[in-house]
């Protein structure tokens, strides 16, 4: 049946463990490579369809006239100043590179006025986004604030750059503690964190290489504009992370199970991989079709999203379950349930089971063969 096959299957991979376990993980950080490259941005008109009729006026926008007219930034300037004080500031800003014209200032009583200024190229492009850091830095005798689309993206990516590494800390750690508790080991924690996110790389790859290069444009009927929504990797990640995540407790449980019940490591990875591949590849499957139906939409962030998470979804069900994790087992042994005295202590106290049957001590031999056939019939 299915689970004698993913038994056969499991025993290949580990057999040959060293060979899968680089290849496949050279082949996934293989895939991921594009996203180093990766360009951050803003969704514009171009993630609509060619025919939308605010698409049409925005792309002979963009054409006909030298800067996006829709994309100006405006520059507060706050405090009493004089007419000449006024010119002299348009005068100095309009002098920055990629800056294609300076209107005002509009003056308003209180002594605020505004300035609005046109960067040369798009409208949320990396010389709008430079305009944005000189502008500024742009020296004034008065207090001066810029905002704009380009001013928000360049906002929206410092305030992620500054707390998403607190983000990824937290899901890092709650990720260590539960699996901990699942499985009373220090190792496969870190063996789930590690595989879970080389399972995201190819879906980020791929985002990179086709929503942003361009590649595969024509055929999934989108415009790339350079660059991705800066907060749409973000979602992807949590997404695909949890549903990986799932997966793979799925996964460890019956191996868990297993080895508490033989002591036999070897034969709980088969078993674990027997028990639940069938289930993990169905479940994905389904999901993978839920998401590509998401993807057929005429959006593109839409389209992006739905593609790249089914795409996420099977990699980690058709690969790193099936090839990494039997493999990194294997190479790991044994030491893939070794914890400290304490550490063990505080699972055996606090630890999430499905089975009361306490874990066996580490030996040197694995189950006696007449242990594991009992298993078997009682199975």
């Amino acid at each position: 049946g299915g689970g004698a096959g993913w038994a056969r299957a499991a025993a290949l991979v580990m057999r040959r463990a060293p060979v899968f376990a680089v290849l496949t993980t050279a082949g996934l950080v293989l895939l991921g490579l594009p996203f180093l490259g990766v360009k951050f941005g803003t969704a514009d008109d171009r993630q609509l369809p060619v025919t939308a009729s605010s698409r049409v006026v925005q792309d002979e926008l963009r054409h006909a006239f030298p800067g996006d007219p829709g994309g100006g930034l405006t520059v507060l300037a706050e405090g009493e100043a004089t007419p000449a004080q006024y010119a002299a500031y348009r005068e100095r800003i309009g002098a920055l590179d990629g800056v294609v014209r300076v209107d005002g200032p509009v003056t308003a009583a209180g002594g605020h006025a505004y300035f609005t200024v046109v960067p040369e190229g798009e409208t949320v492009g990396a010389g709008a986004q430079r305009a944005v850091t000189e502008l500024r830095a742009a020296p004034a005798p008065f207090a001066t604030s810029v905002t704009g689309q380009a001013a928000v993206l360049v906002d929206s990516k410092d305030a992620l750059a500054e707390r998403l590494p607190w983000a990824a800390a937290i899901v890092v750690i709650v990720t260590l503690l539960l699996v901990f508790l699942l499985t009373g080991s220090v190792l496969i924690p870190v063996q789930a964190v590690v595989l879970n996110a080389l399972s995201l790389t190819a879906m980020f790859g791929a985002v990179v290489w086709v929503f942003q290069d361009g590649h595969l444009a024509d055929l999934l009927g989108f415009t790339a504009t350079g660059d991705i929504e800066t907060t749409l990797p973000v979602l992807m990640f949590c997404v695909a992370f949890g549903l990986s995540m799932d997966y793979g407790v799925f996964l460890l449980s019956r191996i868990k199970e297993e080895y508490d019940a033989t002591g036999d490591h070897e034969h709980s990875v088969r078993f674990g991989l027997s028990r639940t591949g069938g289930l993990i590849t169905a479940a994905a499957v389904i999901l993978a079709v839920v998401m590509v139906a998401i993807g057929t939409s005429r959006v593109t962030n839409t389209k992006m999203l739905g593609l790249g998470v089914a795409l996420a979804v099977l990699m980690d069900a058709m690969v790193v379950r099936s090839l990494l994790v039997p493999s990194v087992m294997k190479l790991t042994g044994r030491l893939t349930w070794w914890a400290p005295g304490p550490l063990r202590r505080f699972h055996d106290r606090f630890g999430i089971s499905e089975s009361d049957a306490p874990a066996p001590e580490a030996r040197d031999t694995e189950a006696p063969e007449e242990h594991r056939e009992m298993t078997a019939l009682r199975r």
